[in-house]
């Protein structure tokens, strides 16, 4: 098989103009989605927010951008992967710039609604691109890399934040991740190669209703689309209210100790990549239930009074959310049947529909039970995704899975 007629495999030059394309894709796609996450409790301070109000900057954003994932695949049919993918990010860095100028909360938040939508023609044509292009013993490495390079934007988007609020301002560090997002869009499309089999060697894909009705009629694709929701909702909202909990006595730490929290962020760059190797090899079905429970017992330690606790919990549950969002999501580029795009858009519809609203809820749990209301709530929910995961380890392979 050679690489101008068929998939692309692991070694080649191609594969890695890909990996480092959609690298930067994922690394400022997530930078400027999660900027604003350790800066909550700045914005709730200038804004005379609760901690659910000052929640809405993230959490809106994450709502409208899963909105736009669900019609992303057919506006990528009418003017090209590529194409939708760089205008997405131009236009997400030029709405970041424009959010720091926003003169109240509710002119924040009306820029951030627009980010969303904004940021929503990336993520689903990324994963769709990568299973259309890569051969399927390279799938799961690929996506582990396009994931660690969103773990590592997600990860730099609240450290420089965080660190730069401290030195200067919240709103110059928000303007300079906008500047920066319109470079990396420039990178990006001198980088990715156009899309070679998006419906070229395939038949005409079935129509939204039609698909949808397809994939939910799937003996494994509902349970794969139900994870992301709990698994992000669990996973953003650690992030969410750790800050307020470290900034807060007995710890009183800085804005900038508490966004190096998310440098934790690097093990999930590397459980990612490690991840989707180890499903290569072991099969998905029988590494995905593992990762949760390194989850649970994460937050589980996070409960103990110390910061070095705390750290050692953030870190596991970071650990095993990125490696668990590896696995399920690249097992959704294996099973699905055309329109394979579709599925990878209601796949992160779910994550960040569970973004949007587990992260807004626990808010209000926030407020009212304190920490241990916040970890009881989110170990819930990660036991109800491990009972998914462990059911799903006997679903009958599909022709392309396993």
């Amino acid at each position: 098989m050679t690489e101008a007629r068929g998939r692309i495999a692991a070694g080649s030059i191609t594969f890695r103009r890909i990996n480092r394309a959609m690298a930067i894709g994922g690394f400022s796609v997530f930078a400027l989605l999660y900027c604003v996450q350790p800066l909550m409790p700045l914005l709730a301070q200038d804004f005379h927010l609760t901690p659910a109000q000052s929640s809405l900057a993230l959490s809106v954003s994450t709502a409208t951008l899963a909105l736009a994932l669900l019609v992303s695949s057919s506006v990528a049919e009418r003017i090209g992967r590529k194409q939708l993918m760089v205008a997405s990010m131009a236009g997400g860095a030029l709405l970041t710039v424009l959010s720091a100028f926003a003169v109240d909360y509710p002119q924040l938040v009306a820029a951030r609604v627009l980010l969303g939508l904004a940021l929503g023609g990336l993520p689903a044509v990324a994963m769709a691109y990568l299973a259309d292009e890569i051969e399927g013993g390279s799938l799961g490495l690929a996506m582990g890399m396009y994931i660690s390079g969103s773990a590592f934007g997600g990860m730099s988007g609240r450290v420089l934040a965080s660190v730069m609020a401290d030195v200067v301002s919240w709103r110059i560090a928000v303007g300079l991740l906008g500047v920066a997002g319109l470079l990396a869009a420039w990178q990006f499309a001198r980088s990715l190669p156009p899309s070679r089999h998006a419906g070229g060697e395939r038949a005409p894909a079935p129509g939204f209703a039609a698909g949808l009705r397809t994939h939910l009629a799937d003996e494994g694709l509902p349970w794969l689309f139900v994870l992301p929701f709990l698994l992000m909702g669990c996973f953003v909202s650690l992030y969410n209210y750790i800050s307020y909990r470290l900034l807060a006595p007995p710890f009183e730490l800085s804005q900038s100790a508490v966004g190096a929290v998310s440098l934790l962020y690097l093990l999930g760059m590397f459980s990612s990549m490690w991840a989707g190797k180890l499903a290569d090899r072991l099969g998905r079905r029988n590494v995905l239930w593992l990762f949760m429970v390194v989850m649970i017992a994460g937050l589980l330690v996070t409960l103990h009074d110390s910061v070095a606790a705390i750290v050692l919990g953030v870190g596991l549950a970071t650990f095993g959310f990125f490696a668990a969002h590896s696995v399920a999501s690249s097992w959704v580029g294996r099973r699905a049947r055309p329109p394979q795009a579709l599925a990878s858009s209601i796949y992160l519809f779910c994550y960040y529909a569970g973004s949007s609203v587990v992260g807004w809820f626990t808010g209000y749990v926030w407020q009212h039970a304190g920490w241990d209301g916040v970890i009881a709530l989110l170990a819930a929910l990660l036991a109800l995704a491990l009972a998914i995961a462990l059911r799903l380890r006997r679903l009958a392979p599909a022709a392309a899975s396993r």
